[in-house]
Parts: C-alpha cells; sequence; structure tokens
C-alpha cells in the first residue's frame, strides 16, 4: 500500500494565457488560468472563490458568462458549468488562439485559420452553428468586438493586416493594410469607431475604424511586443500598455506623450491588463505568477500597488515546514524568500528585503538587481521568534549569512560575516535548538558561530589552535546543532563527519564516510545522523556512539534531499533518478519507492507527519502530499516486496473527487496515459480524502457529490476512531445552551392580535413546525341502509392509529429501533435547528411520575427509545459532538423520568459504561500529548 498520496499545489496564481474578466452584480471576478486548470478570483480582495478540473492539454485561452467558463486546449473547448464540465466542443484541425463571446455566441479562432460560432445555452450540441474560413496568408493573432458594432468582429494576423468581418452574414467588411508587423493585441476605447491595436515592434495604434485613419501613433522606447491593452473609463483618457520585458506605460491620449511607467510590474512579458469600468484601476497579470492591482491615485500620475497575489516565478529550491505545519518557508530560484499558508492562502506572502522600490528608483535600477542571490539553504528555530530574528538564510556565492525575522516578515538588521582570512561563500547555515546561536559553514571548510540577538562572532571550531583555521579541508555541506547545546555535528566535502563540543568549540570525534558528502540531516530527537554521498549511498551514523548503523543503497542519481520523520523512524530522501524513497531506519528496509515524472529538488516533511511537501525541477509550486498511513490509524508500513518504484502523478492544485484509484495505486490517466507532467496533471486525490469533505485554497468547505447545504456525513476512518459530526458549531452548541439563548431572545412587547384573522385551513398541531392540513376523511364502502346512498364524510376527524399523531422525529426513531439503522434519524437531526430538538424532546415528556407505568407506556417507549439511539450511536463512535449535546439536553428534560423508572433505569446504565469509555480514551490520548509537548520544551530548554 502506498504511503504517500497526491492532495494538492501552492503556490499557482497565473501564467501566460491572458485573463477573462466579467461583473456579476456588484463584484468583479477574474478568471485566470495555472496551466491545465483554470481558478477564480473575486477582484474585491483577490480572494479565490473556485478552483476548475484538470485538463488533458495546457489551456490557451479562457472565456467566462455568468456560471459558465470556456476553456481552449489543443483544438478543444472545454464547457464548464463551475466546476462540471458538461460538454466538449470540437471542430478546430489546429491549435485554439483566442475564445470571444458575443452576444449569444461564442466564437473561437484558431491557427487552422477558421472562425467558429458556437451557440451559447446549448450545451449537448456538437458541432458549431456556423463556419467561417480566412483566405490563405492571414494567420490571425487576436479577435476583438468594436462597440456598437453589431454582430461584427475585428480580427488582426500575423503579417500586420485586420479584417472586419459580419458574423451574421458571414462576410468580410472591410481589410485594413496594417502597419508592417504583426498584431498582438487589439482592444475597443471609450469613443465610438476607435481601437486600439497593440504591435510586435513594440508601437501601440489607436485607430478610426470607420474613417480608416490612425489617430495617434505611441512608439515605446524599452523594446519588446505589446502583449496587452486597456483603455481608462472614468473620464481620464489614459491607455495603459504592458510589454514583453514587464513593463506597463500609461499613455496620455489628450497629450499624446507617456504619462508614467510601471517599471517593476512584472519579472516576466505582461500578459494581460483591464482598467475597472469607472475606477482608476488597473490590474495586470503577468508570466511570472502574479496577478496585480495598481491604483492611479498619486498627485504625479503614478500608480502604486493596491494589492498582488504572487508565487514564485522560478522554480524553488528549499522548503521546510514551519509553525506546527500551518506554513512552509520556501526559496526559489527568482530570489525570492516566502512564506505558503497550508490552511489561508490569502495569507502567503513574500519576506520583505528592505525598501527596495525606494533605492531602485533612486539609482535608476531595476528592483531585480537590488535583490539578495537565490537562496541556496537556510536553517529555521521557532523557540525566540518573538524576541529577535530566527531564520538564517545561505546565498549563492556571498560570504555573508542573512537574519530574518518571521514576526515581521522582513530582513533582520544582522549581517552573518566571518572574521578574518579570505570571504568565502556560506553554503551551510543551523540554529541551536535554545534559538540564541546560529552557526554557519563555508566554502573554505570554516565553522563559525554568532549570537542572534547582536550578531557578534562567539567564536570558530577548528581542530587547529591557530586562528580562522578551517573545520574541513573541503566546503562545509552542512551544519546541525543536538537538542540540549552539547554537540555539533558537521560534514564536509572532504568525506568526514565531525562531532564538535558545542560550547568549547573542540573536537570529539570524526570519521571518514568514503566518499565526498553532498548533504547531511540530523535527527535531535534520537541524535543520528544520515549522510549522502557522491556514491548515492545514504549512511546512517549515530552521533553518540560514533558508528555506522544503517546503510541504505538505491538512488541511481544524485540525492538531492533528505529529511527524519519528526519520530525519527522514517527518512526520506529523493534524488535526481525523479524517485522518492521512504526507510524504516528501525528496520533498516525499504518502505515505499515513488517514481515521478520530475525529479525533487526539495522535501519537507511535517511535524505532525500528516503532510509531505515537496519542490521539482522546473515547477514554480509546492506540492503537497497526504499520509495514508495516518489517517489508517498507524505510522508503521510494511517492507516493499521489490524495490522497484511505482509511477506517481504530480498533485493537481485542487483534489478531484471525480476518480478513485485503483488497487496499485493509479487512476485512470495512468493506464491510459493520458496526462502530462506539469502542475495540473490529472491525478486522483488520496483515497483517504474521496468521501471527506474538500477544502479549497481560501479554508472554504466544498460538498462532495450527493451532500447537500455542506451538512453530509462523514465517512468513519476506522471502527476504533471516535468521528465528529462536522457540524457548525452554533448547531450542535444551541442544544446545550438554548435556555440562555431562548432568555436573550425573549420578546420585549406581547404580539398583537391583528385586527382581522386571515382565513386559514384548519391544520392539526405539529411540534417540527410544518403544517399538517386536516383532510376530509374518507368515504366509507358502505351506503346508507335507509336511503342507499354512500355516507357523507364527518367533520370530525377521527383516526384508526395512534401513529397519525406521531412527528417525522418520532417515526424515525421508532423504526430506527426495529430496524437498527438510524441513519435517517441522524440526517433529520443535522438538518433541525436546536429549538427544533428541544421542541421534540419536551413532547415526549413525562408528566405526572406518580402514575402507573401502564398509563404512560407510550411516553416511557419513547423515551426508552432515545436512550437506546443515544447508546447505539455511542458504541460506533459516530457524530461525536452531536450525540453529547443530544444526551445533555435528553438528561435536562427526562433525567427525572429516567431516575424514578426502571426501566430507563438500566438504559442510562448503559449510556454511562459507554461514555466512560470513549472518555476514558481521549482523556489518555490528551494525556499523551501533553507529555510529549512538555518532553519537547523540555528539551529545547
Amino acid at each position: 500500500m502506498p504511503i504517500f498520496q497526491p492532495y494538492r499545489a501552492l503556490g499557482y496564481i497565473t501564467e501566460s494565457t491572458p485573463f477573462s474578466v466579467q461583473k456579476r452584480g456588484q463584484d468583479v471576478y477574474v478568471t485566470v488560468s495555472i496551466g491545465k486548470a483554470w481558478q477564480i478570483y473575486k477582484c474585491g480582495k483577490l480572494q479565490l472563490t473556485f478552483v476548475g478540473p484538470p485538463l488533458e492539454k495546457n489551456i490557451r485561452a479562457l472565456a467566462s458568462r455568468r456560471d459558465v467558463t470556456f476553456a481552449a486546449y489543443g483544438r478543444k473547448i472545454g464547457v464548464f458549468n463551475r466546476a462540471h464540465q458538461v460538454a466538449t466542443w470540437e471542430g478546430h484541425t489546429g491549435k485554439i488562439v483566442q475564445l470571444l463571446v458575443l452576444g449569444s455566441h461564442l466564437l473561437s479562432i484558431g491557427d487552422d485559420r477558421k472562425l467558429l460560432l458556437w451557440p451559447l445555452g446549448r450545451p449537448d450540441v456538437t458541432e458549431p452553428e456556423a463556419e467561417i474560413e480566412l483566405e490563405d496568408g492571414f494567420q490571425p493573432t487576436t479577435i476583438m468586438h468594436p462597440d456598437t458594432y453589431l454582430n461584427k468582429v475585428l480580427i488582426g494576423s500575423e503579417d500586420g493586416r485586420l479584417q472586419l468581418w459580419n458574423i451574421s452574414s458571414r462576410q468580410m467588411v472591410f481589410q485594413f493594410d496594417g502597419w508592417k508587423s504583426p498584431v498582438r493585441c487589439a482592444v475597443p476605447s471609450p469613443a465610438l469607431d476607435v481601437v486600439g491595436v497593440g504591435l510586435a515592434d513594440g508601437r501601440v495604434i489607436v485607430h478610426n475604424l470607420k474613417f480608416n485613419e490612425t489617430v495617434m501613433t505611441l512608439t515605446h522606447t524599452f523594446g519588446g511586443p505589446v502583449n496587452a491593452l486597456s483603455f481608462r473609463t472614468d473620464g481620464r483618457p489614459l491607455l495603459a500598455a504592458g510589454n514583453g520585458n514587464g513593463m506597463v506605460t500609461v499613455w496620455d491620449l489628450e497629450k499624446k506623450q507617456l504619462s508614467t511607467v510601471i517599471k517593476d510590474a512584472h519579472d516576466g512579458p505582461v500578459t494581460a491588463l483591464y482598467f475597472f469600468p469607472s475606477e482608476p484601476v488597473l490590474m495586470s497579470a503577468g508570466a511570472d505568477n502574479s496577478l496585480k492591482m495598481w491604483i492611479f491615485d498619486q498627485e504625479d500620475g503614478a500608480a502604486r500597488l493596491l494589492r498582488f497575489r504572487s508565487g514564485h516565478s522560478a522554480p524553488p529550491c528549499a522548503i521546510q515546514y514551519y509553525a506546527s505545519g500551518r506554513h512552509i518557508l520556501s526559496a526559489g530560484n527568482d530570489r525570492a524568500f516566502r512564506l505558503f499558508s497550508t490552511i489561508q492562502d490569502q495569507q502567503s506572502r513574500e519576506l520583505s528585503q528592505g525598501h527596495l522600490a525606494k533605492r531602485a528608483k533612486r539609482l535608476k535600477l531595476r528592483e531585480e538587481e537590488l535583490k539578495l542571490a537565490r537562496v541556496t539553504g537556510f536553517a529555521v528555530s521557532e523557540v525566540r521568534a518573538r524576541d529577535w530574528c530566527n531564520v538564517v538564510t545561505c546565498h549563492e556565492g556571498d560570504p555573508q549569512a542573512y537574519t530574518w525575522r518571521l514576526q515581521n516578515y522582513v530582513i533582520g538588521e544582522h549581517v552573518l560575516r566571518a572574521p578574518g582570512g579570505t570571504p568565502s561563500p556560506v553554503r551551510a547555515a543551523s540554529i541551536s535548538a535554545c534559538g540564541n546561536f546560529a552557526v554557519i559553514g563555508t566554502a573554505n571548510g570554516r565553522i563559525d558561530r554568532f549570537n542572534l540577538q547582536s550578531g557578534i562572532h562567539r567564536g570558530g571550531y577548528s581542530e587547529k589552535k591557530a586562528q580562522f583555521s578551517p573545520a574541513h579541508e573541503g566546503a562545509v555541506v552542512g551544519v546541525e546543532c543536538d537538542g540540549s547545546n552539547k554537540i555539533l555535528v558537521s560534514g564536509g566535502y572532504d568525506g568526514r563527519i565531525k562531532v564538535w563540543n558545542f560550547k568549547t568549540r573542540k573536537l570529539i570525534a570524526s570519521w571518514p564516510v568514503g566518499s565526498p558528502l553532498v548533504q547531511i540531516t540530523f535527527h535531535r530527537g534520537n541524535g543520528l545522523i544520515a549522510a549522502a554521498s557522491d556514491d548515492l549511498t545514504i549512511r546512517v551514523y549515530d552521533a553518540a556512539a560514533h558508528r555506522l548503523v544503517r546503510k541504505f543503497p538505491g538512488h541511481a542519481d544524485r540525492i538531492t534531499g533528505m529529511c527524519f520523520s519528526e519520530d525519527g523512524r522514517w527518512l526520506l530522501s529523493a534524488g535526481m533518478d525523479a524517485t522518492l524513497r521512504v526507510w524504516d531506519v528501525v528496520a533498516a528496509q525499504l518502505l515505499d519507492a515513488m517514481k515521478l515524472d520530475v525529479p525533487i529538488t526539495a522535501l519537507s516533511l511535517s511535524p505532525g507527519m500528516d503532510m509531505l511537501a515537496t519542490t521539482h525541477a522546473n515547477r514554480n509550486g509546492i506540492y503537497l502530499w497526504a499520509n495514508r498511513l495516518l489517517y489508517l490509524g498507524t505510522t508503521e508500513g510494511q517492507a516493499l516486496s521489490s524495490s522497484e518504484p511505482r509511477q506517481v502523478r504530480l498533485p493537481l492544485v485542487s483534489a478531484d473527487p471525480s476518480e478513485e484509484p485503483d488497487q496499485n495505486g493509479t487512476g485512470r490517466e495512468e493506464r491510459d496515459g493520458t496526462a502530462g507532467a506539469g502542475p495540473s496533471d490529472r491525478q486522483q486525490p488520496p483515497t483517504l480524502f474521496q468521501d471527506a469533505p474538500h477544502i479549497t485554497n481560501e479554508g472554504e468547505r466544498r460538498d462532495l457529490p450527493g451532500e447537500t447545504s455542506g451538512r453530509g456525513p462523514v465517512q468513519q476512518l476506522t471502527p476504533e476512531l471516535i468521528t465528529l459530526a462536522m457540524l457548525p458549531r452554533a448547531q450542535w452548541q444551541g442544544l446545550v445552551n438554548l435556555d440562555v439563548i431562548k432568555e436573550r431572545n425573549k420578546p420585549i412587547e406581547p404580539p398583537k392580535k391583528p385586527e382581522k384573522a386571515p382565513f386559514f385551513l384548519p391544520t392539526l398541531p405539529s411540534v417540527s413546525g410544518v403544517p399538517q392540513f386536516i383532510a376530509a376523511e374518507k368515504e366509507t364502502e358502505g351506503a346508507e341502509p335507509s336511503t342507499g346512498k354512500k355516507r357523507a364524510p364527518s367533520r370530525v376527524l377521527k383516526h384508526s392509529s395512534d401513529d397519525d399523531y406521531r412527528s417525522e422525529f418520532v417515526r424515525r426513531l421508532h423504526e430506527g429501533a426495529e430496524s437498527g439503522d438510524y441513519s435517517p434519524l441522524v440526517a433529520l437531526l443535522r438538518e433541525m435547528a436546536p429549538s427544533a430538538v428541544d421542541s421534540e424532546l419536551r413532547a415526549m415528556e413525562i408528566v405526572n411520575l406518580d402514575a402507573d407505568v401502564s398509563e404512560q407506556e407510550d411516553d416511557v417507549r419513547d423515551v426508552g427509545a432515545l436512550l437506546d439511539f443515544i447508546a447505539h450511536e455511542l458504541a460506533a463512535k459516530r457524530n461525536f459532538e452531536l450525540i453529547q449535546a443530544l444526551l445533555n439536553l435528553a438528561l435536562k428534560v427526562h433525567g427525572d423520568a429516567i431516575i424514578s423508572i426502571p426501566q430507563l433505569q438500566a438504559k442510562a446504565a448503559l449510556i454511562l459504561q459507554l461514555q466512560s469509555e470513549s472518555w476514558g480514551k481521549l482523556d489518555q490520548l490528551f494525556q499523551n500529548v501533553r507529555c510529549m509537548v512538555g518532553f519537547v520544551a523540555n528539551t529545547q530548554q
């Protein structure tokens, strides 16, 4: 059984495909592409609201209309009603270039020189309603609809020409000669008959279609093609243009001159621009995986960044879990240091490196040029995070290590640099368990210790007495501190592992590995050192006994990442052979081996061992994998019968519950070969999440198919585990505090009697509140003996059985007692309000406890059935918090009756026994957690 299953990917915002914007009511939504999937942001706060399902190929064009999203991938168009793909339209013989919603049609244009018209509102169609064939040599690049031009579209081409077509008559109205440069974009302007055209040579043409005259030509001196244009519509005649070098230039159309330039708008080409209607706000998207909003509220007309969402624009190379698994620290090749939230995606952010924008403007440089070099490794500690800097980073080719203060998300005030000697790049860093000291290792073999609070150098580690002598003969590849500040472990490219006295900085032990080391990791709990060397073998040493204890060969290429599990039983390793291996350190065996499409460059296992985070070559995201064994009630796996890795696809941006893995852990796309590599590859989510509520990037609950109102039952993983009902807290807590709620909501004045009572139908009293109308009495089969006519129905309602007076709650209660299946009753309880449940229980109340039990047989039977239901659910360990609240209310209402009636006393005794067992297990679990927390706190001190 596989240990880790794909869960989801973090850090994907947008890619190079232009976005689609639509306004619904007062809100504006933007649909962006993230490779093979799409997602929707609410522009008010750039809040992620929806993530679409994955497709077979990368998305090339997007369009949206109300709840329907159109995504062009390859030669197909996927039609989605919210998250469900309702149709796939195929008609093009080449790749689709752009989509356009016009009236009641969707227009698609491709590099096969075809313009197809698809009817909206009819997803069942399989063929286009009309087809327009463009002439040979006219290669379309963009399509737009000029305002007020009925049934007409303007098509730009690769040779610079533009053609105006009537899609109703399917005739070309006019052809514009163009400007001898490929057309990259075209947008309508607020002025009638005027459009803006962006060319590949950097020019922007403002052209009048009616008179075929060029109003003005705006030439960029910054170079690069004009990929996006947008006119401002709030009264100021401005035109924004996005370049291929990441700049956004804003032109004043009245003065025909440049108004302002946003130099570092994006680190890559600008792919789309959009001025919000009647607002001075511009939204831009770039190929650097970012979506930004700019507001023009400065006195000089310049724009400032209003809000943005961004991820790594280049693949991350180092990651580590932080804050008990709620965040992930990530360093990328884009020279950015980021903090990602695994729960609320809006909390993800880039750590500030100072006032780079102001410095870049003063020095007339790009902001990117002032950033620190690429981070090659870092160390983090949570112990003294509120007191001083708690992160130390190593940068490529930089002889200094930099400190960071995570509490404020900024770079620290101290820079750590080894004194004396020849400056050498820092290769490794570590922070002591107490959080007071940082240790760095350099490329020339030196190891130095610094105080994090003051940044002062506190000595170096060396075997020789000479000052500033190296600790290793080669570069230091890793340094690690133990949990009690007694020893320091270091490994060097000279192939030796050394153990130092942390305080006195003297050498305790040293031994050769037999091959140059490339990476080491240390577990502070058990004192084991895992060392990866050039011979592709992982060796595990005991730091206290100074000897080799385990040896794990298996990787076929350079090892790129290793980490221990929190309990020290597992060692995870990854290499350039694109495999991930899980080793059982205690049993000295391989537990799992996965073969991926792309190699892993870094990995980190969460402190709770529930999630594994990985980064990959040529991938800008962070990929999360779920630990199946943890959710199955055990953390111990079985050794593989074969060391051959199993093929696994990368996780998606969001879990897709539509497919389940087969017995071998592979999905349909793996067997059919329909999926490709990348962030949006089709891959089934972990089996443990198949029937559980899905959580989006914003922490919002999504219902699975078959659930209603987000209140579907939660599947019990194992019978031994206590399972919650996962209801809103107010729903089950309202049963406990109902008296307080009623007192607080008591009306101040009595209700007034209406002057004229409305006509009403006679109804029966109902505890549930649903009116039950009195039906006419059924006609009898017989007739009057004297007249021979049928008897007239009586006006007095007569029932043949007391069952007709039972409420739905009591009826399901007794049906469950007879059949042993209480699921219909549980479903009803999940939908009922606390006041309705209270009314049902009080309707069963036994009023006269002194009367004979035989006279109250029905009431006793109802209360007994209620106690049987509570005992049944306690034994099954399901809906725990809901049953606890229901038991609290039942004892409050029927407590006197339970004490007085022997039949109910026996049922209450059974409930007491089940309660003691359940809470006993929970108390034992909480005690273990408290002991573990106390142990960790003591070791850190």
